[in-house]
Order: structure tokens, then C-alpha cells, then sequence
């Protein structure tokens, strides 16, 4: 059965460790594992601008051996005359593997229903399961072993990092907290499935609105974008909800003496992180923006070798 990775949950604890330990390989021998050779070829869609995902993605294929082939949906006919199945199933034919960066999730469900290669979620609304892969794997290289960490998220917990975080941190092992105002909570199905994989792997998992009670005791902070794209228009309205939740030296002062700060980027300084945070010694960004690269191809590897 092919599979997919659509969201965090979408591999086992073993699983996920299994791919942050040959990401850590690969970072150390980058042109170590050729499944793309030949040259095979992967279809990587945007539906949304990007920076960091493409260059990563397009660099990791060309790594693995394989060639990227970006194609933007203004320029397709995916979304407009033809369905997302409809366009898998003629990729399917063509490619190795198909990595979609989008805005519903259910976009991505029907595309990896409807192919028998890997569909890889490059960003949706719901979830951003691929920067958290790096997230862990950044963490992991400051922090050693993932389990029973504290990580906390602050910003808007709906956000499709701040849902990732539970999943995934939850996989991990760690204890992971969302601070953010009530009615930005993350989905409480999210919360629940979250909550359902801590019990097996010793996590637990915190909804708070108090920052400073979220904050407390962490090992790692994290924050994002306070307006995501798409919500523009919602700016004002956002910056006066989440002005209490901004990362500032503090609220780092809350945490751990040494607790490491991420953020996935870009980053509106002055406005969820300071720029005497972000640019601080604390701050581990551009290992963690490196690290998409890795992550990204270990994840892309172990997806071929379950075909």
C-alpha cells in the first residue's frame, strides 16, 4: 500500500524516529542515498508563494538523484478544469512522487486517494507536517533525545503549525503546550487526536490562554506568523488579539535559562518575536530553516523504500 504524508500523524513514533535519525545522516553525507537516479522526476505543486519549501524541496530531489518539476496551479489546470484525483492519476504515470503545497487539506486527501505514488503535504491551512519534521530534527541536534521536552507554541493555535506541533510533538514524546486566546484554540479533534497518541508515548498535551503559564518551565519555544496567507484583510484585528502572546526577551525569561527559540518563517519582527529574540543567542532559525533540506529528503527516501 503506498503511502502518504498528509499530516503529522500520518507515521508511528518508531516511524517518525526513524526519519529524523536518516535525516541526521543525510545531513552528515548529503549525497548519500540516489533513489531518485536515472534521472526520476518529482511534480511539486504551488498553490501558495514559497521560499524556503521550494528551494529545499527543489535542492533535496536534485540530492536524491531526481529532477524537480515545479509547477505553479495559475500555470495547470489542477484546481480550475481539472479535480485533484483527476491530476494525480496522470501524474502518477510520469513522476515518483508528488510533494503539494495547497490551502484545504481535503485537496491533498483526494489526491493521495487517487494515485499509487506518495503524495507529500508541502503546507496546507491545517497542517505544515514537513517544517516540523525539521523543527524536531533541529531540536534533536541542540537537545539530544526528544522525549519529555517541553515545547511550547504561542500565537495562533489553529494555525496549521500550531496543530502540526501537537501531532507531532505528541509523537515525539514531548510535553507540548499551545498558548493562544480562546478563540484561536487548535481544532479539538486535532486536540484529541494529539492527546490519544501522548497516552502511548509518555507526551502530554496542554491547551492554555495564559502565555506566561505556557511558557514556563519550556525547553523550547516556538511562534509563527500572527497573519498566515489568506488572512491579510484580518491583520489589525489579529495583531490587537495576539499582542499578549508576542515572544519578547521577557516572556523568553519564563522558560528555561537556555531554552531554544524557533520559528519556521518569515518572520514580521516587532510583531509575534522581537528582533532582539529571533537575533538572539537563543534563536536556532537557520539550523531549523536548513534543516527543512534534510528532513525533507530522509522523509522523501523512506517514502520510496515503503513502495
Amino acid at each position: 500500500m503506498t503511502r502518504h504524508f498528509l499530516r503529522d500523524d500520518d507515521i508511528s513514533p518508531a516511524e517518525q524516529a526513524e526519519i529524523l535519525t536518516l535525516a541526521a545522516e543525510l545531513k552528515a553525507d548529503r549525497w548519500r542515498e540516489r533513489p531518485l537516479a536515472g534521472p526520476q522526476t518529482v511534480a511539486v505543486i504551488f498553490d501558495k508563494s514559497s521560499t524556503r519549501t521550494r528551494v529545499s524541496f527543489a535542492v533535496g530531489i536534485a540530492d536524491l538523484g531526481g529532477v524537480p518539476l515545479i509547477i505553479s496551479t495559475a500555470d495547470s489546470q489542477l484546481g480550475g478544469k481539472e479535480t485533484a484525483s483527476d491530476t494525480a492519476r496522470v501524474l502518477e504515470r510520469q513522476v515518483a512522487a508528488i510533494v503539494w503545497r495547497t490551502y484545504g487539506q481535503a485537496g491533498l486527501e483526494l489526491m493521495a486517494a487517487g494515485t499509487k505514488v506518495p503524495v507529500v503535504n508541502a503546507l496546507s491551512d491545517e497542517f505544515h507536517p514537513c517544517q516540523l519534521l525539521a523543527d524536531l530534527m533541529t531540536i534533536k541536534q541542540h537537545r539530544g533525545e526528544l522525549a519529555g521536552l517541553t515545547v511550547t507554541f504561542l500565537g495562533d493555535g489553529a494555525s496549521n503549525m500550531g496543530q502540526s506541533y501537537l501531532l507531532a510533538c505528541a509523537t515525539a514524546g514531548m510535553n507540548v503546550r499551545i498558548g493562544s486566546p480562546a478563540a484561536y484554540a487548535p481544532s479539538a479533534d486535532v486536540v484529541t487526536d494529539a492527546a490519544i497518541i501522548a497516552t502511548s508515548t509518555g507526551g502530554s498535551v496542554a491547551v492554555m490562554v495564559d502565555p506566561v503559564a505556557a511558557v514556563s518551565g519550556a525547553d523550547v519555544v516556538v511562534t509563527d506568523t500572527w497573519v498566515s496567507m489568506g488572512k491579510e484583510s484580518e491583520k489589525a484585528a489579529r495583531v490587537a488579539v495576539f499582542g499578549a502572546y508576542q515572544v519578547d526577551s521577557a516572556m523568553m525569561s519564563h522558560a528555561k535559562a537556555d531554552a531554544l527559540f524557533l520559528h519556521c518563517l518569515p518572520a514580521d519582527r516587532g510583531y509575534e518575536v522581537t528582533a532582539d529574540v529571533i537575533d538572539g543567542p537563543q534563536s536556532v532559525i537557520w539550523d531549523e530553516a536548513e534543516s527543512r533540506l534534510h528532513a525533507q529528503k530522509a522523509l522523501l527516501v523512506w517514502l520510496l523504500r515503503q513502495q
